[in-house]
């Protein structure tokens, strides 16, 4: 059986408690039977659903929200030092907790899959947490998106299992001592906290050296960044090391992926057996995420061909890929995609899935700091799209930064022979992407920012 409440999360407040990562914590504390409170800056699915749980959510920033016997209060990176509740919790001296550290207590006692990587952490941590569900495992998961099915990012499980999703944005996934931590790829992201690919690669040679002794970490054997970590981790002692991916040399070998429109069969080799099963997801790399899977599934002790079947039940997560509708003929799919290489990717299965139609594409660059390293990239990985229409950079958590516009992605995808607009209005988009779709089309949205509203809004317009 899972583990009980640790004493210092009995009575937690979370500032930012609608937040993907926070919600989950938050959840499966109140599902543990904690009394769990919090904040938000608005009103959201997630804040009812809390609040089904039995947790008091208030709307807003605002001392009087934090409760005087609180156990402690839980923030996540993106709490700045100003906030009300934070100033609230100094002056009654109720311990402050990071949101890793709260997800690592909840983790202790249990058999901990931690996934990591720049990209595809999302979904490989869904596909586990599905398949285990299937297989009556019974996991615990906490997710940086909601399941499809479930329709929740979070869940306290009777099983001795607990899948996390583990961020390396503010190297929080150094706080967790995993039996098998997946690390799917290495790139330069979150330029914010890190200012060098030396600087990633120290913080995922720590990460992996929390695994526990005995424990596995399973790599791609294909991505150069991950290639690398192998290379310099290959000497820890207590580690058992399973590469994955299309390299002859991996353990777990993609033998083949097979485009079945949105879906796809991949045949694998395993201990010298051919094994086939299906992704319930277009593209490559979505069938390189559950071989990642069935890999640490293995690793656990669990049978390949029981958890490939298993993984076969996956249907996806919101924005990873997500089928919004269909109207006048022309499908809505969204993508939370906002680094070139998950957006190339996204781009590459939409347009397999595509076939003879036109890939259109709305894209909202995410981050000042992001589209300044990265812009030309972006716009680059545009040019695999028929048409693209560009929005202004979404800030997140950022101030602007002078002469960062959404121009430099703009520029670059003109340069790269893309055809581009852009729109500044984002309640312009819906009129103007049903005015350039035609039967046949497919319409993706894509970024990590508020451009995924604009589905069913085009869906509306495409049906009027």
């Amino acid at each position: 059986m899972a583990p009980g409440i640790p004493a210092a999360l009995e009575r937690p407040h979370f500032i930012g408690i609608g937040g993907a990562g926070m919600s989950g914590i938050a959840k499966i504390l109140a599902q543990r039977g904690a009394k769990v409170a919090g904040s938000d800056a608005k009103e959201s699915a997630t804040a009812e659903a809390l609040r089904a749980l039995g947790a008091t959510v208030h709307i807003g920033h605002a001392a009087g929200h934090l409760a005087d016997d609180a156990s402690c209060v839980v923030v996540s990176s993106a709490i700045r030092a100003d906030n009300p509740e934070l100033a609230r919790a100094t002056e009654l001296s109720i311990p402050v907790v990071h949101r890793s550290d709260a997800l690592a207590a909840l983790m202790e006692g249990l058999r901990a899959i931690a996934v990591a990587g720049t990209h595809g952490k999302t979904t490989t941590t869904s596909m586990l947490a599905v398949a285990l569900s299937e297989l009556a495992l019974d996991p615990s998961y906490a997710i940086g998106g909601d399941l499809e099915g479930p329709g929740t990012n979070a869940a306290h499980g009777g099983g001795d299992i607990f899948v996390a999703e583990a961020d390396e944005s503010d190297r929080s996934f150094q706080k967790y001592a995993p039996q098998v931590a997946i690390v799917l790829n290495v790139e330069l992201d979150h330029h914010a906290n890190y200012a060098s690919m030396e600087e990633i690669y120290d913080s995922f040679e720590t990460f992996v050296g929390k695994v526990v002794p005995g424990g596995t970490l399973v790599v791609s054997a294909d991505q150069p960044g991950a290639v690398e970590l192998t290379r310099r981790v290959r000497d820890i002692a207590s580690l058992d090391v399973v590469t994955y991916g299309e390299s002859e040399h991996a353990d777990v070998r993609v033998h083949k992926v097979t485009p079945r429109g949105l879906t796809s069969e991949v045949t694998v080799v395993l201990n010298g057996r051919y094994l086939t099963f299906t992704v319930s997801v277009p593209g490559s790399h979505y069938a390189h995420n559950a071989v990642a899977a069935l890999a640490a599934g293995v690793a656990l002790g669990i049978p390949a061909h029981n958890l490939a079947s298993a993984l076969g039940k996956y249907t996806g997560v919101k924005r990873r890929l997500q089928l919004k509708g269909e109207a006048a003929g022309v499908q809505v799919v969204d993508s939370y995609a906002h680094h070139p290489t998950e957006m190339t990717a996204d781009l590459a299965a939409m347009r397999g899935a595509a076939t003879d139609a036109r890939l259109l594409v709305v894209f909202q660059p995410h981050l000042f700091s992001r589209t300044q390293e990265l812009g030309t990239e972006m716009g680059q990985a545009l040019a695999l799209a028929d048409a693209s229409v560009v929005l202004d950079v979404y800030p997140a958590r950022e101030d602007p930064v002078p002469g960062i516009t959404s121009a430099l992605v703009i520029d670059a995808a003109k340069a790269a022979g893309a055809d581009v607009t852009a729109v500044h209005d984002q309640a312009e988009v819906p009129a103007v992407i049903a005015g350039m779709a035609k039967p046949g089309d497919l319409v993706l949205t894509m970024g990590a920012g508020d451009v995924t509203d604009l589905g069913p809004q085009i869906l509306d317009h495409l049906s009027s």
